[in-house]
């Protein structure tokens, strides 16, 4: 959507009345700067509602992705506006997250309305000791497993994307989308 392409859109600033009182009367300056007043009106409306373009409840459509690049958010054409937009309003939130088993159970949860259970740590191991021994390698892999809570089914090629995109390089990752919430699931953490 292009804000120039507005027909009628009045200034509010006029420039043939702020002219000198010589070009009051002069028709060639009045409509010459009638015509200016045309396409400095979109660019004065636009600057008008500045804070308005800048929050993403309620910012036009096409700068919701625009908003979400800024912040780091995740941004998909095929979601609803609304799913967009909240996804640019809590892109921080979901930033501060990121590569943590909350951030991905929250991602899946705003992003995909998917429930989500995540087991395994990635083989990260530490000791609380100085040099002492590690304790043994954990499970290399982490599983994510999903199940429908917004929709009647779960598209596993975007949870696929959304996993790879969210979880550390070196974590190696399989995801079950299973049609019902497991029966010991503390649904998520």
């Amino acid at each position: 959507m292009s804000r120039a392409a507005i027909p009628g859109l009045p200034s509010r600033h006029p420039i043939g009345g702020q002219l000198p009182a010589l070009y009051a009367e002069d028709d060639f300056a009045q409509r010459f700067t009638a015509g200016l007043d045309t396409v400095l009106a979109p660019v004065f409306s636009t600057l008008d509602n500045l804070p308005a373009y800048l929050d993403p409840r309620v910012a036009p459509a096409d700068f919701v992705a625009w908003l979400a690049s800024w912040v780091g958010g995740v941004d998909d054409p095929r979601w609803p506006a609304e799913l967009r937009r909240e996804a640019t309003v809590r892109a921080m939130e979901l930033h501060r997250g990121r590569g943590t088993k909350r951030g991905l159970l929250k991602a899946l949860r705003l992003i995909l309305g998917v429930g989500a259970e995540i087991s395994g740590d990635g083989a990260a191991v530490w000791s609380r000791t100085p040099g002492a021994e590690l304790p043994p390698a954990p499970d290399a892999e982490v599983v994510v497993r999903v199940w429908p809570e917004r929709d009647a089914t779960v598209d596993a090629s975007r949870v696929h994307e959304l996993v790879r995109a969210l979880c550390p390089v070196h974590t190696r990752c399989r995801v079950e989308v299973l049609t019902a919430p497991p029966a010991d699931s503390g649904e998520g953490e």
